[in-house]
């Protein structure tokens, strides 16, 4: 299974991920079911966005999840910005049924002049 995410956000700001997903042919398949967290490195959940608090659906292969505001904070002068954002779900393909997908991705938030830190 490949996941790929990319995006580059503004503290405070908007970031849209758009993911697709392949099975281990490379063909397009659409998960039966997935669910996302957001963390900081030390496994801290950002904003309370938790897996079991967070499913969503994706269409055609494609699922977005839009990150925004308080997702997006910085806090305080030692956080690095850095944030891991996972996937757990599951898919079918040829290779058999209820196959798990978990995958995770790191950004960087890129923190603004100006902008007040919580």
């Amino acid at each position: 299974m490949t996941t790929t995410i990319s995006i580059k956000p503004n503290e405070l700001g908007t970031a849209v991920i758009t993911m697709s997903f392949t099975d281990e042919d490379d063909v397009a398949v659409t998960p039966t079911s997935l669910q996302w967290q957001l963390m900081k490195p030390d496994g801290t959940v950002v904003n309370d966005r938790k897996f079991v608090d967070n499913s969503f659906t994706a269409l055609a292969g494609e699922a977005t999840v839009v990150l925004s505001g308080d997702d997006l904070a910085m806090f305080g002068a030692s956080d690095s910005g850095r944030r891991v954002f996972s996937i757990q779900g599951v898919y079918d393909s040829t290779a058999g049924s209820g196959l798990p997908i978990k995958d995770e991705a790191v950004f960087m938030i890129q923190q603004l002049l100006g902008q007040t830190d919580q």
